[in-house]
Formats: structure tokens, sequence, C-alpha cells
């Protein structure tokens, strides 16, 4: 685990345009400073990232990101119930906002969350300026849950690695806009659109997919393991290894034993990490419920299952 030192060494780095990584409660993030073009392009260049990809600005408190965007009353009522925590904001950038275009993809916008992790909290603190960090892994592959994930994927290209033990939640923050009249869900993630919906006291939009992410975790093709997958499989065909949800007899790997949503994120990318390591050439896995953040995991099957960019 990671003490003072380190986390000030890692501020230091940060400070110097170096890369981070770094443990959040959703996923471990790669971070590079945000007001800094050549550290945002030298972070796009380590996870070999599209630049029209935008990123999120991880902030210590709420009263440091309403210095970088322009929050409606319903936009600080979300972020009141929510952070620190696993919900992301799209809001337009504030007059004078320092943080990077190239982090906000040329974007009118900025996305902004406070994360819940007393270790990257005392971080952002200490570097005292926004800190993109996507997931830290290359570009499209299984998002990294554990400081091992991030050594095996990253190596050399991340100046220090800090751990904070596994991520609790496991799947990436949900992401809601206030770009438009009405709050519009983005990404679903590690808050549940219902929990959403009872603090806005109405349904949320939904975004239907464009050409040009507005958010992080919008490509079609995302979080994919080296291996494929084959999703909704109630049993596994031949040369194939089965990812269940609650009990059943196919081997070994299951998110869940109890079929417990929440437990399934949080070993949705380790179990994805473990499989691949094993060489396996497909992944049958098993229906995930969308209820809750079962609609988070289904998204990030979907998207991991889908056909691969050519290279």
């Amino acid at each position: 685990m990671t003490n003072s030192t380190e986390i000030n060494a890692a501020a230091e780095a940060l400070k110097k345009g170096g890369l981070v990584a770094f443990p959040t409660e959703t996923v471990y993030g790669l971070g590079a400073d945000a007001t800094s073009d050549t550290a945002v392009a030298k972070l796009f260049a380590a996870k070999g990232r599209p630049s029209f990809n935008p990123l999120i600005s991880h902030v210590h408190a709420a009263e440091a990101a309403f210095a970088l965007g322009e929050f409606s009353a319903e936009a600080k009522n979300l972020v009141a119930a929510f952070w620190p925590g696993p919900l992301t904001v799209v809001v337009p950038r504030a007059a004078g906002c320092p943080v990077s275009l190239l982090a906000s993809a040329g974007l009118s916008s900025i996305a902004l969350r406070v994360p819940n992790h007393p270790l990257t909290l005392e971080l952002l603190r200490a570097v005292d300026r926004p800190v993109v960090a996507p997931s830290a892994n290359l570009s499209g592959r299984v998002s990294p849950t554990t400081a091992a994930h991030v050594k095996r994927g990253l190596g050399k290209k991340v100046a220090v690695i800090l751990d904070g033990g596994p991520c609790t939640v496991g799947v990436e923050s949900t992401v809601v806009s206030f770009m438009n009249e009405r709050a519009t869900l983005l990404r679903p993630g590690g808050l549940s659109r219902g929990d959403i919906e009872k603090v806005l006291g109405h349904a949320l939009e939904i975004e239907v997919d464009s050409a040009q992410p507005h958010s992080p975790g919008q490509m079609e093709s995302h979080y994919a393991p080296h291996a494929f997958l084959r999703l909704d499989a109630t049993s596994p065909h031949k040369g194939e290894s089965y990812l269940g949800f609650g009990a059943h007899d196919h081997g070994p790997y299951t998110l869940s034993a109890r079929g417990d949503v929440i437990e399934a994120a949080a070993n949705l990318f380790r179990l994805l990490h473990e499989l691949d390591g094993l060489g396996v050439k497909t992944i049958a896995v098993a229906p995930i419920p969308h209820d809750g953040v079962g609609e988070a995991i289904n998204d990030r099957l979907r998207r991991a299952a889908a056909p691969r960019p050519k290279t």
C-alpha cells in the first residue's frame, strides 16, 4: 500500500508533466496535469487513445469543479448528493478554464469528477490542479482494477503507480451531461440511473450513439480483452471459457455466485484480465440483469464484444 512519501512523489511527477497511475473507487486512472497541453498529449500517446475522445478532469472537491465549469442548479444538486463518488458531470467550460482544450477534444464542454478514494483525494490536494485520468490501460482494452493490472498493461510508460488495493466499484463512473435543457445519460456506470433520477426528480434523457464522443466510454469498441466475447450465453461452446452469473456448473469463473450485480461489477474487469491471462480465445458470458449497476455491466460487455477496429 502507498504512503505519504509516495503520494508526494506522485504529485511532483504530475507537476513536472509526468504520468501517474492511481486508484479510484471505480477503476485505476492514468493521470496527467490537465492544464498542460504537453502532458495531456503524452497521456494520449501512452494509451494509444484517439485525440477526439475527451477526458475527465478529476478534482478534490466540488468547489474546485465549480471554478472549471458552469453548473446549473440541477447539476449542483446532483453532485451535492453523490460527490465524492462514481459520478461524472459534463457541463459548459467556464470562462478562463485552464484545462487543456485537448483534454476536452476541442469541445465547449468539460467532464468533471470528485473520486471517492482517500489516497487519490490526498494526491489531488497535493497537486492542487485538475488531473485528467482515463483508465490506466491501453486504449480499448480491459480497465484495470489493481495496481498489478496497470503495471502489466502500461509498465514503464508510467512514472509512478500508486497502489491503493483493489477497486471497490469496479466499473467506471456514470456520466451525466447538462449541456442541453434536460440532463442526459451519456454512459451508465457505478452509480445507477435510478439513484440519479430520484435526486433529479425526473427521468434522464438517453444519448444516442454518435460519431463524435461527448464523454469517455462512448467508443463502440471499448473495454475489450484480447479474447473474443460471446454474450448472453447460457452455456459454453466447445473450446470456450465460461464467465457465469449466479450458480452454474460450467467451470470456476462467476461474476457473482449469489447473483448480485454490485458484486458482479466489482469482479468484471478482474475476471476478464484473469481469463485473458490464460490465453483463452473466446469467453462466453452469462446473461446479466439490466437492473441498477447491471446496466453499466451490460454496456461494458456490449462494447467489449463489438467488432474491433482494424490496425
